[in-house]
């Protein structure tokens, strides 16, 4: 096996100046830096991890702690952090918080005590815990998803933050609901205390306002950011005296318990029931009806990330900035339109409320909040 001497002695140079190469300790000409590349690309040489973490202080390693790995949102959010941190010569530590503070706390801990670089993490409801860890230790972090009001001394926030938009998609899919004659418009939405969750509340009673509908509180039902709590919370829905005549859905898990709702009551979607969602996922495409949704740029926020603590490390002392991404709305048939790739029909189908004038979804950029 090749050593780092067997490198220097092939490139012509000393052991120390290998060491700047591999280990980027030391700025090296750019004809040199060559040189050692090819030998080491000649020899199969392969650097000494642990060896290397002695000599900088550095792992060259990401913590990762999200809960819902199963989830098809997270599971594209890894695989952006995954193909992101390949490409920089990081590699991964992957731990599941499972939403539940404590584990939260402890799983972190246990990542810090790996000697991780630093970490990405999407908090849990309350990570009072976590943020403390993290500030007392000076752990680099940047959190995913979710942001927390953990403001600094100066206002800002303390952490850098990174995740989609969520109130003005949200807008979107109630103007366009409202834009189809709907009044009675439900939203299942997420765990209470996660920003996603009353950020998209937020959006959806901007929807309301933009569309002139007044917003009532019963149509508002919490299904956990889970399948059996959306499942339960939209059979509530549907149990009032004046049930919705259309359905937003808070997340893709929320979405699939929704569904199961209305077939095991007997509602088809769109003709009993318009629905649109929030998150897009592969076999979105799939459903018939088609499934309209938002789609989060999820493999990019995953990569932005990891960009994101990339910077943190090489700038401490930088400020804390939150970056947010945009949202797609993706136009398929289970709001009760016809399918985008075909002519419209002459009328909406007979069981719908007819459609208000000015209609607030044909917009040229739909709703600003």
């Amino acid at each position: 096996m090749a050593t780092m001497a067997d490198v220097a002695r092939s490139a012509g140079v000393s052991v120390a100046t290998v060491s700047h190469v591999l280990n980027d300790t030391r700025p090296v000409l750019p004809h040199t830096r060559q040189a050692v590349l090819d030998a080491v690309e000649e020899l199969g040489y392969t650097p000494n991890t642990l060896a290397r973490s002695l000599v900088t202080a550095r792992t060259r390693s990401i913590g990762l702690a999200v809960s819902a790995i199963s989830n098809p949102y997270f599971t594209e959010i890894l695989q952006g952090v995954e193909a992101a941190a390949l490409e920089a010569g990081y590699s991964l530590l992957i731990a599941d918080p499972h939403d539940d503070p404590e584990h939260e706390r402890k799983v972190v801990q246990l990542l810090h005590e790996r000697r991780v670089d630093g970490m990405i993490v999407a908090p849990s409801a309350q990570p009072r815990g976590l943020l403390a860890y993290l500030s007392r230790h000076g752990v680099p972090a940047v959190l995913l998803d979710r942001l927390v009001d953990a403001p600094d001394a100066q206002g800002g926030p303390r952490f850098d933050q990174v995740c989609a938009d969520n109130a003005e998609p949200m807008s979107r899919l109630v103007t366009h609901l409202a834009g189809l004659g709907h009044r009675r418009i439900g939203l299942v939405a997420g765990l209470p205390g996660l920003s996603t969750t009353s950020e998209r509340i937020m959006g959806y009673r901007s929807g309301l306002a933009f569309a002139g509908l007044s917003y009532d509180e019963r149509l508002l039902v919490h299904g956990d950011s889970e399948s059996a709590g959306a499942e339960k919370a939209t059979a509530d829905l549907l149990s009032l005296g004046a049930p919705p005549t259309a359905l937003v859905t808070g997340n893709n898990a929320m979405t699939i318990g929704a569904l199961r709702a209305l077939r095991a009551l007997g509602v088809s979607v769109p003709d009993g029931m318009a629905l649109c969602c929030f998150d897009d996922f592969a076999w979105a495409d799939l459903f018939s009806p088609r499934l309209t949704a938002v789609a989060q740029p999820s493999k990019e926020i995953g990569a932005r990330a990891v960009r994101v603590l990339l910077e943190r490390l090489a700038e401490p002392d930088r400020p804390a900035r939150t970056v947010r991404l945009p949202c797609t709305f993706v136009h398929r048939t289970s709001c009760g339109c016809s399918d985008p790739s075909e002519s419209p029909p002459a009328n909406l189908p007979h069981n719908r409320p007819e459609k208000p004038t000015g209609d607030p979804s044909h917009t040229s950029s739909g709703p600003r909040l």
